[in-house]
């Protein structure tokens, strides 16, 4: 059987009832992970270090690491990946949810292919505020952000912008590391992640069932229009090139249109945003979705 480890960071800025919805998420899997690693970057807020202690003290299987400084997801990333001793490694981010049979459904599918090295799936998007007024996902859900599924669409849409929802992604280690692991890529360190995989070998593939719950707010949206945004685009830019993903005209197509859809007014940024992460709607009940409980 395949070992597995949960990696989940959070910072200052986490919530703490939304850190306690992430690793009750975790402990509540079907197939359960060997290991959850925790890490803490730089100092937290008491609430949420007292939801961690209470999740470590219940959990014996979880490692909690402690950056005395706030340094970034990826550097938080990196570090907890130096404590990953499994040969899958599974991702969360602090304020989103797992559905329950999450970690099975993902390595059921890659022991029938064993090829894949990085397997996502999509994500049910909810909505913070009505999330916390009702307390339920179900109420709260919206739409499903979905990307492409198999290895050469993969490619081919990773030229011009991430192609694994994160928050989803189940990956090899070793293949990972291969790669170089996480670098300390201000605000797209898991797109420069996969670009670094492709460019190395790895097989991706993604699944359309959401199983992760996703927040959304006005805050999220406010930090795809920021300064330090545009900046991240060129590095990222710079990257690919340099990986061999994408020409330097390309690039420079890529960052102005990437950078345009970022200056639109609200409703325009929202519609552009469901348009290029092929978001449908929520009519259909998905398979997964479902599970979490509110």
């Amino acid at each position: 059987m395949p070992t597995l480890a949960a990696l989940i960071t959070y910072y200052r800025g986490t919530d703490a009832d939304d850190m306690a919805a992430a690793l009750e998420s975790l402990a509540a899997q079907t197939r359960p992970a060997e290991s959850i690693v925790i890490v803490r970057d730089g100092p937290v807020e008491a609430a949420t270090r007292d939801v961690v202690k209470r999740f470590l003290d219940a959990h014996p299987e979880a490692d909690h690491v402690k950056l005395t400084q706030n340094r970034g997801a990826g550097p938080a990333l990196v570090e907890g990946m130096r404590h990953v001793d499994a040969e899958w490694v599974a991702r969360l981010d602090s304020d989103d949810v797992a559905t329950p049979g999450r970690f099975e459904r993902q390595l059921a599918y890659l022991e029938e292919h064993p090829g894949v090295d990085v397997l996502g799936t999509a994500l049910r998007e909810f909505d913070d505020e009505v999330f916390r007024e009702t307390g339920s996902l179900e109420r709260a859900a919206r739409g499903v952000r979905t990307l492409p599924e198999n290895h050469p669409q993969i490619v081919r849409y990773a030229r011009l912008n991430s192609p694994v929802n994160h928050p989803s992604v189940m990956m090899r280690t070793a293949a990972a590391r291969r790669a170089g692991g996480y670098r300390d890529v201000h605000l797209m360190e898991d797109y420069d992640l996969w670009a670094r995989m492709l460019a190395t070998g790895a097989r991706f593939h993604n699944l359309p069932e959401p199983l992760t719950w996703f927040r959304t707010s006005p805050a999220q949206t406010g930090r795809r229009t920021g300064w330090d945004m545009f900046a991240a685009e060129r590095t990222m830019q710079r990257n690919l090139v340099s990986y061999g993903l994408v020409s330097k005209p390309r690039a420079i197509l890529n960052c102005l249109v990437r950078s345009a859809y970022r200056l639109l007014p609200t409703a325009l940024l929202e519609r552009a945003y469901a348009l290029l992460f092929h978001r449908r709607g929520t009519t259909d009940a998905a398979s997964g979705a479902g599970e979490a409980a509110d």
